[in-house]
Parts: C-alpha cells; sequence; structure tokens
C-alpha cells in the first residue's frame, strides 16, 4: 500500500493536478475569509468555511477524475490486479495520496483563527472550539466527496465521465435538502418511493454480486415486508422519507457546527461511515472486474 501510496501521491504534483486544485482551494476559502473575518469584522472562520462548500463541485471531480480511471483506460490496472498486493490496499493506497494532498490547504486554514485573534487585538473575541470543529468536519466531508469520486471513477475508463458522474452526484448531495423538500408526505407516495428505492438498492446488489437469484430473493422480501408494513399500520409512511433521507444531510452537519455550535458527533460518525462504504462499493466494483 505504501508504494501504491507514494506513486499515486507523486503523480499528483507532477502533472500539476494537486498544485492547481490547492491553490483554487486556497484562494476560494481565502476570498470568504477576507470578506467575512478581515473586511466584515465576523470573528468566527467557520462561517467562512460554511459558506465555500460550493467549492467540492469544482475540486473533488478534477481530483479524482484520473484515480482509477486512468489505470483502466491504460491498461495499467492489469499490473495492479496482478500483484500480490490486495484491492482493498490499492484502493487505500490512492484513496491516503487523494486525502493527503486535499490535507495540505486544510492544514494552512487552522492559521486562520490565528490571524483572526491577531486581527482583532487582545480584547477580540475568537471561536477557537467552533472553528477548529468545523475545520474537523470540513476536512472529513472533503474525505467522503473524495472517496465518492473515486468509487465513480472505479466505474469508467474515461477521465470525463468520471469528472462529470462525480460532479453530479457532489451537487445532488449540495443540494440534497432542497431535493428533500419536494419528496411527496402523504403515505401512498412514499410507499410508492420506498419501492422504486428497494428497486435501485437490488440493481446494484445484482452489480456487485452477478447473482440474478439472490437479488430475486432479497427484492420479494423487501417488497413483502414493505407491503406487509403499510397494510399493518400506513401511518407510518406519513413523511417516512423526509424523515429518513433528512437525516443523511452532509451540508447539515457543518451547519450544526458552524452556525449552532454544537459538536454534531453523530454527523461526523455519518461522513466516516459513508466513506467507509464507498471504499468498500470501490473495491467490490474492482473484485468483480478482477475475477471477470
Amino acid at each position: 500500500m505504501k508504494a501504491i501510496y507514494k506513486r499515486e501521491l507523486s503523480s499528483y504534483f507532477n502533472n500539476m493536478i494537486a498544485p492547481v486544485c490547492i491553490a483554487f482551494l486556497l484562494a476560494v476559502v481565502g476570498l470568504y475569509f477576507m470578506a467575512y473575518n478581515l473586511y466584515s469584522g465576523d470573528p468566527s472562520f467557520a462561517d467562512a468555511l460554511s459558506a465555500s462548500l460550493f467549492i467540492f463541485l469544482v475540486v473533488i471531480p478534477i481530483l479524482t477524475m484520473r484515480s482509477m480511471a486512468e489505470d483502466r483506460r491504460s491498461r495499467t490496472d492489469q499490473l495492479l490486479l496482478t500483484s500480490p498486493i490486495t484491492v482493498t490496499k490499492v484502493v487505500l493506497g490512492k484513496f491516503f495520496a487523494l486525502l493527503t494532498v486535499y490535507a495540505i490547504p486544510c492544514v494552512l486554514f487552522c492559521f486562520c483563527p490565528v490571524i483572526i485573534k491577531l486581527a482583532s487585538g487582545s480584547s477580540g473575541q475568537v471561536y477557537w472550539a467552533t472553528d477548529y470543529a468545523t475545520l474537523l468536519a470540513f476536512f472529513l466531508l472533503g474525505g467522503l466527496y473524495l472517496a465518492i469520486g473515486l468509487l465513480i471513477s472505479s466505474t469508467t475508463e474515461s477521465q470525463i465521465l468520471s469528472a462529470v458522474g462525480t460532479f453530479a452526484a457532489l451537487f445532488i448531495l449540495y443540494m440534497w435538502n432542497s431535493i428533500v423538500d419536494f419528496l411527496p408526505t402523504n403515505a401512498i407516495g412514499n410507499l410508492a418511493a420506498t419501492i422504486f428505492i428497494l428497486a435501485l438498492l437490488c440493481l446494484l446488489l445484482d452489480s456487485l454480486i452477478s447473482s440474478p437469484k439472490i437479488t430475486v430473493g432479497v427484492g420479494i422480501v423487501g417488497l413483502a415486508a414493505i407491503v406487509i408494513t403499510y397494510i399493518a399500520n400506513s401511518s407510518l409512511y406519513e413523511s417516512l422519507l423526509v424523515n429518513v433521507l433528512g437525516k443523511f444531510s452532509v451540508s447539515e452537519v457543518i451547519s450544526s457546527f458552524a452556525s449552532d455550535q454544537v459538536f454534531d458527533v453523530a454527523g461526523l460518525l455519518l461522513y466516516v461511515s459513508l466513506t467507509a462504504l464507498c471504499l468498500f462499493l470501490t473495491v467490490q466494483v474492482i473484485q468483480r472486474r478482477r475475477w471477470n
């Protein structure tokens, strides 16, 4: 894994992808830092971080578009898949290389609260705990987005498709709260939507294990459970999707830190869990291609 990590990390700096992305992150967050904290006098750096989340829509697709797709296009992935190293270590090596590139601007952001303190003088107020807790959430959120980009990159050999797919996925997460507001709140609408989600999960399961019998079995059992539950107590389905999917709003975690000044442990666990899930799915995608 160490060799994969070094190879990937050096490649990002050799072709200017890492320097450009780091500079872009620093420039955009720096502009918000100047506007919010230095010019307007806002003592909380967390507000600048919360306002600049859109930057992930640009940086993450560029960083991750070649992570897996380029190896697959040039057929160098065959060397990795036939080497003694496990697929899990290959994926983790690539992920930690991406995470290292992203960690560089995050480390530099740690100086922003110090600058606010120096600019405000001895009597100025600085929200140290809130700022650094929000920066931790900002870093973990970026790690989650990197894992999503890595997963999408593993499904194609086209860097353009990888970048577009990653942008689309991150845009959906960015607009998650607005999308959830459009979901039906009546019981029958939530029933139909739940069945649709079950069908999507079955398609994902079939793509991972390629076993129609297991997929059909899971679909039948899931459909039976959904219908029986609806017949027994249809009121359970009222606003079900709004309540459940609303808990997966990744941007709300940042808001909890920045605006509410609450250390959202559950939100951080959500980031880590979803990151682990994306890395696991990436391994499964590559394993399936390996055995095929």
